[in-house]
């Protein structure tokens, strides 16, 4: 029997290469379990879905892994501009965080452990599969840095742009840092590949001036925000796609009356769009999630600005599934 993170953890090319099996026989297998979920020359993959929370149609699920250790994932429907229902999969890089954002759930968990490449897949295969959804999407945003992993996710992406595998479009798959400048600069290279150019890329960067971004994101005092500016720029020359630059609202923190005219200058000439998430609290959290009309004055006056801006719509947050509120026991 074939064990499942074999097929997990490969391309069908690098699959048939690494396989026994005559080449046409290795990619039936390999199509066939990704595809359909199993085969019968397959070990059946011995993680296990230990819980699935649902808030209207957002569901997290629990993996729990073969060392019982479990990532957090969640399946969101997205309404986009034509009305249609899209399902993105948010999928976890780490078993925990090593980051230490001061707003984010994980954080509290400290870096237990890296993903590997057949992790991250299985949390999709699980999601498809077993809780038969049809992922469409995928954001690396959930559960670690993926940045700080990228040896297991960029093989992932490879995997899950496979039309033998997830057949996910790269365009469909975006990945999320805090600003880890040498990961963007590896992904950057990533990007200029065959098939890749059109893979997106997000920056958590929540503040326009350095005191305030260091009081919630600790990796600022290593990574200066000049440093992740000019990895974003690397990135832009390097022929990516327009940057999503995300900004985690919290009341009495970065949405002072100079909160948006202090990005628009970092950003300044930079292709991007602001996304702006309403803060959703943690577990004993100090900060409330702002107020409707918080958040609604913030993006007028990032609108003011000239940048192209947008709110991300919270969902999961009764069940902890929302932006920052992942991680487990």
């Amino acid at each position: 029997m074939i064990p499942a993170d074999h097929l997990l953890s490969r391309t069908l090319s690098d699959w048939q290469t690494r396989s026994d099996l005559p080449s046409a026989e290795a990619a039936d297998v390999y199509r066939r379990f990704h595809r359909n979920g199993s085969h019968p020359a397959v070990c059946p993959d011995g993680r296990v879905v230990a819980a699935v929370q649902t808030e209207d149609a957002t569901r997290k699920f629990l993996l729990t892994h073969e060392d019982g250790l479990q990532t957090e994932s969640v399946i969101m429907p997205i309404e986009g501009r034509s009305g249609r229902i899209r399902h993105t999969l948010c999928l976890s890089s780490q078993i925990g965080c090593a980051m230490g954002c001061t707003f984010c759930q994980t954080a509290t968990m400290g870096r237990v452990r890296q993903l590997t490449t057949a992790e991250i897949i299985a949390q999709w295969h699980h999601a498809r599969h077993h809780l038969d959804a049809q992922v469409s999407n995928i954001v690396f945003m959930g559960m670690g840095e993926p940045m700080d992993n990228l040896d297991a996710v960029l093989p992932a992406i490879e995997i899950l742009t496979d039309h033998n595998a997830a057949a996910i479009p790269a365009s469909r798959i975006g990945v999320s840092t805090v600003g880890h400048a040498e990961g963007i600069g590896r992904f950057t290279q990533f990007m200029q590949r065959d098939g890749m150019h059109q893979i997106r890329l997000a920056v958590s960067i929540n503040a326009g001036d350095e005191p305030t971004r260091r009081t919630l994101m600790p990796i600022t005092r290593a990574v200066s925000m000049r440093a992740v500016r000019g990895a974003m720029q690397g990135w832009i020359d390097a022929g990516g796609r327009p940057i999503l630059l995300e900004y985690v609202l919290i009341p009495g923190v970065n949405d002072g009356p100079d909160a948006a005219s202090l990005l628009a200058a970092w950003i300044a000439g930079l292709p991007c769009r602001v996304n702006v998430i309403p803060y959703n609290p943690k577990v004993d959290s100090p900060w409330p999630a702002p107020t409707d009309h918080n958040v609604d004055a913030f993006i007028d006056a990032v609108a003011r600005t000239g940048l192209p801006v947008n709110r991300r719509r919270t969902i999961g947050r009764s069940v902890m599934a929302a932006c920052g509120q992942l991680g487990t026991a």
